[in-house]
């Protein structure tokens, strides 16, 4: 059949988190791109709750965006409430997190895609990968979509999400769409397959929406957000962000509701065997809380405003599957839902995704050349693992084309390194969502210092502008010189001191010490003590900050930076691509196995590898050291 032929440099599949980032990497880079999507109403889309950051998925939202990106900038301008959470604990765990406006959130992407040059969007069903090459060794060229049309390319991006075959569980009821009754994607896992890409089928939930007016908010505690706001974005102006918030509400499930959830299981297709897909297991259904933590006689839920121009409210910590009467019954025990009356009916959502071991840290296919994936499709869950994807997978993709060396962040610069290292090295069957104790080097991946980690790589991508680059390094500058003074600066026991320390609980000074040494006290920080430091500069929050936590947290930090010396030597220790681990005598058969499947490019990599033992490593290293003198002799 005819149909059209188009050419382009780079293809992205997919307008959710990851496909909008990858696209805009592509095309600020001067690449022609073409975005593929099903339906244009649905960029960015949240179809799960409407909130960008959280627990460590706020570090990746600073990270993005210190490399250039677009999530943080976008969730400044649509947020409806903000918080910085674990504020009671240590820097390396606060995350920022934003409420955002469904809606808002995604006019405003689409807004940016299409007035970005060199990005055409297009609404359209990609039905089929097109390589040329041989089983194990195949190059993209370019893809077919379902109504016949062609577009050459030299590299693509799959960033599909929860698309691919996707059906919709409620209870009995079972429907073949995508997210929010969207048409799914049912035709290029029968493309991928043929090209010998492994798939797993996984699954994921949403509760019910709620009408605003039919929910009884004074039984039910109020969550406010932050008096001050902290943007996302690096660039924003923090003045811009200081708006009036709307507020979130705080409830509990009880026994009654527990009780009607048990008496219905055998309708729950999670119960049932209806569902193939493995689900999250850091973010259960109501049913899955109810049978794992039996002993729990209440759970929490917040209640979240889908946005300012809906009534419609989101039931965080209630997603379900059960069927809609199961629905009514089980949301109208909670105390202040007596009266609910739903929107939009909680599902489960089924639907196929990669082994992302497949995958080099670049996020390209081992077997495939210049196809790239990322986002859900990835096995990972959650709209800030997704996005960090697709702004890698974009850059690389254009490196790709440049043949420059891929951008691969590693565990210890970011906590993108930390799940791309997870998804491509781990065996994970069940979808991966980012979490602090992942990172073992999380005290020196905090959120406040993403810019100074990351920005040098955003600006050699060419994604950072000079001048923000310039501000960062500026702003190193400012922080050791003010780490310097700090630690010449001597305090002496006289009355002033005595009572400012007095006043925090601190202990009094018998002789001088230097003000980092009072810095150090838990009691006390570098802001506190700015009326006894008669010299000092007038310095931006963010550069004090910085001074601040280097100095009490110095001891850690310094004994990470250690760690990390050593990792790095591991991840230097490259490996051959095309070795052939059963050629490695006295390695363990599991070992060869394992290492054939992942093909690791650094001996660091192989040592993460799940069934790989420090012998193992121990023959490799010996191995690669007669093979280095065999080529000299």
């Amino acid at each position: 059949m005819p149909g059209i032929q188009e050419y382009y440099d780079v293809c992205v599949v997919g307008a959710g988190h990851a496909g909008c980032e990858a696209a805009l990497a592509s095309a600020r880079l001067g690449f022609e791109t073409i975005l593929f999507t099903i339906s244009i109403d649905s960029i960015a889309m949240m179809p799960c709750n409407p909130n960008i950051g959280g627990s460590s998925k706020g570090h990746l939202v600073r990270e993005i965006d210190a490399l250039g990106g677009e999530m943080g900038k976008n969730i400044d301008k649509t947020f409806i409430q903000s918080k910085m959470l674990n504020q009671s604990k240590g820097p390396a765990v606060h995350s920022l997190r934003a409420q955002a406006d469904k809606i808002s959130y995604t006019m405003e992407m689409r807004k940016t895609l299409q007035s970005t040059d060199h990005l055409t969007i297009r609404q359209a069903e990609v039905s089929e990968i097109v390589t040329e090459g041989e089983k194990g060794n195949y190059r993209i060229t370019g893809l077919k979509t379902v109504s016949g049309g062609f577009y050459n390319c030299k590299a693509a991006v799959l960033c599909t999400g929860t698309y691919l075959k996707a059906r919709c569980l409620t209870g009995e009821m079972i429907t073949h769409t995508g997210p929010n009754g969207l048409a799914a994607a049912n035709y290029l896992t029968d493309s991928l397959k043929e090209h010998q890409i492994e798939m797993y089928r996984f699954k994921t939930g949403t509760p019910a929406r709620i009408d605003r007016r039919s929910i009884d908010f004074s039984k039910m505690t109020e969550q406010h957000g932050d008096e001050t706001v902290v943007p996302f974005s690096f660039s924003t102006n923090p003045n811009d962000v200081q708006i009036d918030q709307v507020s979130c509400w705080l409830t509990y499930t009880n026994e009654k509701t527990h009780e009607i959830i048990r008496n219905n299981l055998d309708r729950s297709p999670l119960f049932s065997g209806m569902i193939e897909g493995t689900g999250p297991r850091y973010c259960p259904s109501i049913e899955d809380k109810v049978v794992k933590f039996a002993d729990k006689n209440r759970h929490q839920v917040f209640i979240e405003p889908e946005g300012i121009h809906t009534n419609e409210m989101y039931i965080s910590g209630m997603s379900s599957s059960l069927p809609e009467d199961v629905q009514y019954q089980m949301y109208r025990t909670v105390p202040g839902l007596e009266k609910a009356k739903i929107v939009r009916n909680a599902y489960a959502i089924e639907y196929d995704c990669i082994n992302p071991n497949q995958l080099y840290p670049s996020l390209e296919f081992k077997t495939i050349a210049g196809l790239f994936c990322g986002g859900q499709l990835n096995g990972s869950s959650g709209y800030e693992e997704a996005a960090c994807q697709g702004l890698i997978a974009g850059i690389n993709a254009c490196r790709l084309i440049q043949k420059r060396e891929p951008l691969i962040l590693d565990r210890s610069e970011a906590y993108i390194g930390v799940l791309i290292d997870d998804l491509v090295t781990k065996e994970n069957h069940e979808p991966y969502r980012m979490m602090t104790s992942r990172a073992e080097y999380r005290l020196l991946l905090r959120q406040d210092n993403a810019d100074l980690r990351l920005s040098k790589k955003g600006y050699e991508a060419g994604l950072l502008s000079k001048e923000r680059y310039d501000w960062v390094v500026k702003k190193e500058k400012l922080i050791d010189e003010e780490m310097k003074r700090v630690s010449k600066v001597m305090i002496g026991a006289n009355q002033k001191v005595q009572a400012l320390l007095t006043s925090y609980g601190s202990i009094p000074l018998n002789t001088g010490v230097s003000l980092t040494e009072l810095i150090r006290r838990p009691e006390l920080n570098y802001h506190i003590l700015a009326p006894i430091d008669k010299d000092r500069p007038a310095l931006p929050h963010e550069v004090a900050e910085q001074v601040n936590i280097n100095i009490k947290y110095e001891g850690y930090i310094s004994r990470q930076m250690k760690q990390v010396a050593q990792f790095k030597r591991l991840e230097k220790k490259r490996l051959p691509k095309d070795l052939d681990y059963s050629r490695v005598h006295s390695l363990r058969k599991e070992a060869i196995q394992k290492l054939n499947q992942i093909k690791p490019v650094s001996i660091g990599q192989a040592s993460r590898i799940s069934g790989v033992s420090p012998a193992d490593i121990s023959v490799i290293l010996v191995y690669l050291e007669q093979a280095k003198k065999r080529e000299k002799e």
